[in-house]
C-alpha cells in the first residue's frame, strides 16, 4: 500500500501497540523510544505545541490541546451531532454507533453513555439503527476493542447497557472525519 491508503485500523492496531509497549515507562524513557522510532523509521513528527506529559493518562491520540490540536492535527469543532455524522460519513451500523458515542463522550464531554442515547440521537438525524446492541458488539469484539461496556441495568438480552469509548475508538473516528 502506499503511504495515502494505508488501512486506517492498521493504524489504530499499530498506535495501540506502542501505546501498550510504553504503557510501563517513565516520560524520559518514552521519549527515547520514541525518539528512536522517529530516527529509525526516518519521519518528521511535528509536536503540535509543545510536550504533554501522561497527566490524565492520554490515550493513543494524546490529549488534545486549547488550539483544537491532538498530537499535531487539528481536530474540527462540531456545533451538533448531525455536523460530525457529515464530516464521519460512516457506512455501517457499528461506525454509526462509534460516531454517536464519540459525540456525547468527547464532544458533550459525557463520561459514558447509554445506547438508547445513541440511537435516539441517531434516530433523530433519520440514521436510527434497528439493533444498537448488536453495533456496539461488533465494536467490542475488535481487536483492539473501540468501546467496552460499563453497566447493564436488567438481565435481559434488551436490558440498557452503558459503554464508553476506548482510546482506539475514539482514534477511530478522529480518522474518519480526517479522511473526508
Amino acid at each position: 500500500m502506499s503511504e495515502d491508503s494505508t488501512d486506517p485500523m492498521a493504524e489504530v492496531k499499530a498506535m495501540q501497540r506502542l501505546a501498550e509497549a510504553v504503557a510501563l515507562l517513565d516520560l524520559e524513557a518514552t521519549a527515547r523510544v520514541l525518539r528512536w522510532a522517529v530516527a529509525r523509521y526516518g519521519v518528521a513528527v511535528d509536536t503540535g505545541t509543545g510536550s504533554r506529559g501522561r497527566s490524565g493518562g492520554p490515550g493513543l491520540m494524546g490529549s488534545t490541546g486549547e488550539n483544537g490540536t491532538t498530537n499535531g492535527a487539528t481536530v474540527p469543532q462540531f456545533s451538533d451531532l448531525a455536523e460530525l455524522y457529515a464530516a464521519a460519513t460512516p457506512d455501517s451500523d457499528a461506525d454509526k454507533a462509534l460516531v454517536g458515542g464519540y459525540w456525547f463522550q468527547f464532544v458533550q464531554g459525557q463520561a459514558d453513555f447509554a445506547a438508547q442515547a445513541i440511537n435516539s440521537a441517531l434516530k433523530d438525524l433519520g440514521h436510527g439503527l434497528s439493533n444498537i446492541t448488536s453495533a456496539f458488539d461488533t465494536l467490542k469484539a475488535q481487536k483492539p476493542a473501540l468501546v467496552m461496556q460499563l453497566k447493564k441495568a436488567g438481565t435481559t438480552k434488551q436490558a440498557r447497557k452503558t459503554y464508553k469509548l476506548t482510546a482506539a475508538g475514539k482514534n477511530a473516528v478522529e480518522l474518519l472525519i480526517g479522511q473526508h
